[in-house]
């Protein structure tokens, strides 16, 4: 089903991914780390058949609905793409929000995330809908069904919504039987980062469909 209004190009005529319906907070006032600009996309696990649908692989550095986190590897007041395991500080890399906009920015269009260094995210709750999120296991879940890397992922109404490792949105229980879990290392961000479980993103209102390719939900952080 698609979401109350109208819009002449079903809402798919931004070149942003992320789409701000209510919006408490937009955020800049954190520098992107180097890599914001670098990184590949997806960034930490590209094993082909694990690959989301909606990624760009050809746009380099964190990109528009991609999650925003602390990243104190790189120093205080420092937000980027998702950082793997390798330091002390691993259990202080969080997300705080979703970026608005690609930080390498489009085709002719301004570029103001290279000339400023920052990328606005948004936090603080809100409800947003999202092109950018991971439609395949990263790599074996655990529990119930048990998906094996590159299965398809289930979304449904009202489930959690957590970082995976490539910093895009993802199901904490897959919506098949809402017992198999992506809230581990393998797939989940802040756990392969030594966190016992990552924090919720956002509640899931509605999943992507045939008619609304997007992800709606209202955010938690």
């Amino acid at each position: 089903m698609a979401l109350s209004g109208q819009a002449s190009g079903g809402w798919t005529e931004s070149s942003s991914a992320l789409r701000l319906l209510h919006v408490l907070v937009r955020n800049a006032n954190a520098v992107l780390s180097d890599d914001a600009f670098t990184q590949t996309n997806p960034p930490i696990v590209t094993t082909a058949n694990t690959i989301s649908t909606n990624v760009d692989t050809e746009v380099l550095g964190v990109i528009s609905g991609s999650i925003a986190f602390t990243r104190p590897d790189q120093g205080s007041n420092i937000c980027g793409g998702p950082v793997e395991p390798g330091g002390v500080d691993d259990v202080f890399v969080k997300p705080i929000g979703l970026f608005i906009n690609t930080a390498v920015g489009n085709p002719y269009e301004n570029t103001p995330g290279v000339a400023s260094g920052q990328g606005p995210y948004v936090s603080g709750m809100g409800t947003f809908g999202s092109r950018l999120f991971e439609t395949q296991a990263l790599a074996a879940t655990t529990g119930g069904v048990a998906l094996a890397g590159g299965d398809d992922l289930t979304w449904t109404s009202g489930q959690n919504i957590i970082a995976s490792r490539n910093g895009y949105l993802m199901p904490q229980l897959d919506g098949s039987d809402g017992v198999t879990s992506c809230d581990n290392a393998a797939n989940a961000s802040q756990v392969a980062n030594a966190q016992v479980t990552s924090t919720v993103i956002g509640v899931l209102r509605m999943p992507a469909d045939a008619t609304q390719a997007e992800v709606v939900f209202d955010q938690r952080i």
